[in-house]
């Protein structure tokens, strides 16, 4: 089964869901999301395999957010995901993506339903 895990090393919710992965047997490959940011296509994948719209896995308390009045609901499905594209903070991690069905770790739990 392939296996990935948009992660932020510095945020212990990522760290806890990596973890948990790794102590159920399962090494997923890591993308660290801030440094390597997915594709417009490669995030509407995702958020298809989450079943949520961008709106749903927003950080809307990133500073980002309010700068860019993403919270505007005049704003595109499209817009909301190449802000997200350019300002990889605002999406919610940590996101574990499996070849069908993806799933936010929060909690780290929450993972263990699509493995």
């Amino acid at each position: 089964m392939s296996l990935h895990i948009y992660h932020n090393p510095r945020c212990s919710k990522s760290r806890q869901t990596l973890e948990l992965l790794q102590e159920n047997g399962h090494t997923p490959e890591i993308v660290e999301y801030l440094k390597t940011p997915p594709t417009a296509q490669e995030l509407e994948a995702v958020l298809k395999k989450l079943g949520k719209g961008p709106r749903e896995v927003m950080r809307k308390g990133e500073a980002v957010f309010k700068e860019l009045h993403l919270g505007n609901d005049s704003l595109t499905d499209a817009q909301l995901i190449d802000a997200m594209v350019a300002n990889p903070i605002l999406i919610e991690r940590p996101i574990v993506i499996t070849t069908s069905k993806a799933a936010i770790g929060r909690p780290p739990e929450s993972v263990l339903d699509i493995l």
